[in-house]
């Protein structure tokens, strides 16, 4: 299996800027955590790749988002398991070259990437918004009414992200808390290393 500074190094090769290489590192602590949290320690190395690399090909083909991953993974002799994860957190979405995205969340790793990837997207702009401009300190409730408003983040889809609590069997609200102490675990961490690429 590849490791994850081999995995790193893969989506820096697609990924310049420093948006996107944040959000791959966001979701992949995101996505470790939860492995932990919800029983699959064993494999939270894994789960947090499949985070790292979720974007690969968003920086480049935008449009064609999910459709050039496989032959980007492939091309660096990623497997096909990966590849299947990195297709699903897609399903059910039509990308800009009007291409609805089948490969459909199977493994519970899976629905959580789906669920949580547009989530921690609204997560940091609301955390930007703040006077301290984390999530540490940030509350649930704080998060729900930035949630609520249709204009705040609206490039951060609501239905998708409740789609990824429903295909979980979850409450919304219990999406919103996990993700959100995920990413309060992690905020340090990130920093550290967006700065040490900086």
């Amino acid at each position: 299996m590849i490791t994850r500074n081999e995995a790193f190094e893969v989506l820096k090769k697609y990924n310049k800027d420093p948006f996107h290489i944040q959000h791959a590192l966001t979701v992949e602590a995101v996505m470790k955590w939860y492995a932990t949290e919800l029983g699959y320690a064993d494999d939270a190395e894994y789960w947090g790749i499949v985070g790292l690399l979720h974007d690969i090909d968003f920086e480049l083909y935008p449009e064609e988002h999910c459709l050039k991953a496989p032959e980007l993974l492939r091309e660096n002799g990623i497997g096909e398991d990966i590849i299947h994860a990195v297709c699903s957190h897609g399903y059910g979405i039509t990308v800009g070259c009007g291409t609805t995205i089948d490969v459909e969340p199977v493994h519970e790793m899976e629905k959580v990437l789906f669920a949580a990837d547009e989530l921690t997207g609204l997560i940091w702009a609301a955390a930007l918004m703040r006077p301290s401009k984390s999530t540490k300190d940030m509350e649930l409730k704080s998060l729900k009414k930035k949630y609520k408003s249709k204009g705040f983040a609206a490039g951060c889809s609501r239905e998708v992200i409740e789609r990824g609590a429903s295909q979980l069997g979850w409450e919304l609200d219990k999406l919103l808390t996990m993700t959100l102490a995920a990413m309060a675990a992690n905020e340090d961490l990130i920093n550290s290393e967006m700065a040490s690429e900086a």
